[in-house]
């Protein structure tokens, strides 16, 4: 193999797995630091800079960081190990930070002459309005609601995401001078387009929620609903109340909403039904988890068939039993198991299925492409349309996803907005903002904490089940107290403090060898990769993590480091009698716009 290149910024960010991992490539392991030195508002800024909503994503972002946790692939006396509660540590920050005045960048008094706007008040669109605000444009939000936020607000129930964590958040960046179109609903893209923006952003996220067409479906439809709809109906109180048997049809994270919901405003009997194996529901494990804590059953594996009616109204619905069968390529297929159909008594049904972009407000002729799905044609590097002053991000451009998605969408299309307003290539995309620093501060001490701790995760507290289902509004998880978020810090094995090697100060005495608690590191004569991943000292078998490489040694060996199993404990550094290995902290920041 050839010599790792360490000067490749991408190369100590992969090793990060948790920053890597987020869409938003937010400084994990630095801010967990600064929450176990108690630098709660420092914590909180580095997040905000990064994911815009520390608060809101505190409670519920969908963390792809944790199951890309280094902490979760370690072997605990009782089997695995769970990964840090990287979520839940954000919040720890947010509910603790001090006073922001005077940490949040001030807005240029002297504007650039430019104007944006932006359709849309979801976090896409309040992320570009952030990071362009602060380069002196002047911003024109357009939402059909009262408040910002878009589907922060009127998808994630208050329970979980109390209304004034979110309202904290969203004003931050509209008192940085965005001027708000509130209760407006864009009707014409022509109409904005004829106002002349110098550029123009769509984050009106995935509005429409898809509907079950099946036998009996327009006989019930008064007690059916759609499932998007109905929690935005709830959240904004045009809906209080629901039958005491409810079915809720879906295995995302919405159907696990509106069940939750319906169980606050009278559903006595909620039951989730989905097609698919209850493994492959797309809601996050823990929300699946947190459904089944409140009572409501998940029945698996059956497929809705029609609706009944008794005496003219829905009374239930009928589902076919399944089994999930896969081929050779993962596929899956379901099929019926031939038993007889299964009858669930009901009083409501809310259908929570899937969402789907809607454009029925873009005309056509006006430059911007569609596919064969109807979705605008959307450059997935820039969030440039086919009209090159229209940009598209969040579930606008490609989907639906999540709010650190768009949000890392939203820093993005801003970086290619101002370089479009600036008459610069689009695609010309800015590099990363790369730090690595060594930590030594004598011959065996460092600057942080590099001691591993063997506390299992911590649990985060909840409120009582007989208050939570009384009140919609409160929030069913209390967050870590400062003990327990101290604790939970310590948990992190600050991944980011990278083992650096220095070829010509090595003697190859093996010492780093005999150290290391988890036999990573080997000198050996180089070869094929897939060669010497075997004769390691610990065979290498993760192929999703790199090897680092050194140059050959004056004994015509090479180091490798199996980078899927350091520590990052700094043991190879301490016992190293001539400093060949060094303990360096790599910062990785995604440059925002107007950072060339």
């Amino acid at each position: 193999m050839k010599p790792t290149d360490i000067s490749n910024p991408e190369y100590f960010h992969k090793v990060v797995d948790c920053q890597y991992a987020c869409p938003a490539h937010t400084p994990v392991p630095e801010y967990i630091r600064l929450i176990a030195a108690e630098r709660y508002t420092d914590a909180y800024m580095i997040n905000w800079e990064s994911n815009v909503f520390p608060g809101v994503l505190g409670r519920t972002c969908d963390r792809p960081c944790e199951p890309a946790c280094r902490r979760g692939r370690l072997e605990g006396d009782d089997g695995g190990e769970e990964p840090v509660a990287i979520c839940r540590l954000k919040r720890v920050a947010a509910d603790n930070k001090g006073d922001l005045s005077g940490r949040i960048p001030s807005v240029p008094t002297q504007k650039n002459g430019k104007t944006i706007a932006l359709i849309g008040a979801g976090p896409a669109s309040l992320t570009v309005a952030r990071d362009l605000a602060l380069l002196g444009y002047q911003l024109e939000l357009y939402d059909e609601n009262k408040k910002g936020g878009g589907f922060m607000r009127s998808q994630i129930p208050s329970f979980r995401l109390p209304e004034t964590v979110l309202d904290e958040e969203v004003d931050l960046i509209l008192d940085l001078g965005i001027t708000t179109h509130f209760n407006q609903y864009v009707d014409s893209l022509k109409s904005v387009l004829d106002k002349n923006y110098d550029a123009v952003f769509v984050g009106t996220g995935a509005p429409r929620g898809r509907d079950l067409q099946i036998p009996g479906r327009e006989e019930a439809s008064a007690n059916i609903a759609i499932g998007i709809d109905w929690l935005s109906s709830v959240a904004f109180e045009h809906v209080d109340k629901i039958g005491r048997k409810v079915i809720v049809l879906g295995g995302g994270n919405t159907a696990m909403d509106c069940c939750r919901t319906a169980r606050r405003l009278g559903g006595d009997e909620v039951k989730v039904v989905v097609r698919s194996p209850y493994a492959d529901m797309k809601a996050s494990p823990w929300e699946k988890d947190d459904a089944m804590a409140e009572d409501i059953p998940i029945f698996d594996n059956h497929v809705p068939k029609e609706f009944v009616l008794t005496d003219g109204k829905l009374s239930g619905m009928l589902f076919e039993k399944v089994d999930a069968v896969y081929d050779e390529k993962a596929k899956r297929s379901l099929v019926p198991t031939g038993e007889d159909l299964v009858l669930i008594e009901c009083d409501d049904v809310l259908i929570a299925v899937g969402q789907e972009n809607s454009f029925p407000w873009i005309e056509k002729g006006l430059g911007i492409d569609f596919d064969r799905w109807e979705c605008p044609s959307v450059d997935k590097i820039t969030y440039q349309s086919t009209l090159p002053h229209v940009f598209f991000g969040g579930d606008a451009a490609f989907g639906p996803e999540n709010i650190i998605t768009a949000v890392a969408q939203g820093h993005q299309a801003a970086v290619s907005i101002d370089k479009f307003c600036s008459g610069k290539d689009v695609h010309e995309r800015l590099p990363p903002l790369t730090n690595l620093i060594s930590q030594k501060m004598g011959i065996h001490e460092w600057s942080y904490d590099s001691p591993i701790t063997d506390d299992d995760r911590f649990k985060v507290p909840h409120a009582e089940k007989d208050q939570l289902l009384k009140d919609r509004k409160l929030e069913v998880e209390l967050g870590f107290n400062l003990e327990s978020g101290f604790s939970e810090a310590l948990r992190c094995l600050n991944c980011d403090v990278q083992t650096v090697f220095t070829e010509n100060r090595c003697i190859e005495c093996d010492a780093c060898v005999d150290i290391c608690p988890t036999d990573c590191i080997t000198f050996t004569e180089t070869d094929d990769e897939p060669i010497l991943r075997a004769k390691l000292s610990a065979p290498s078998t993760n192929l999703t993590q790199d090897l680092y490489v050194s140059a050959v040694l004056p004994t015509e060996r090479v180091l490798v480091k199996d980078e899927n199993l350091c520590l990052h404990c700094g043991l190879c550094a301490e016992r190293c009698p001539t400093t060949a290995w060094d303990m360096q902290k790599y910062f990785y920041s995604v440059a925002k716009a107007g950072k060339s």
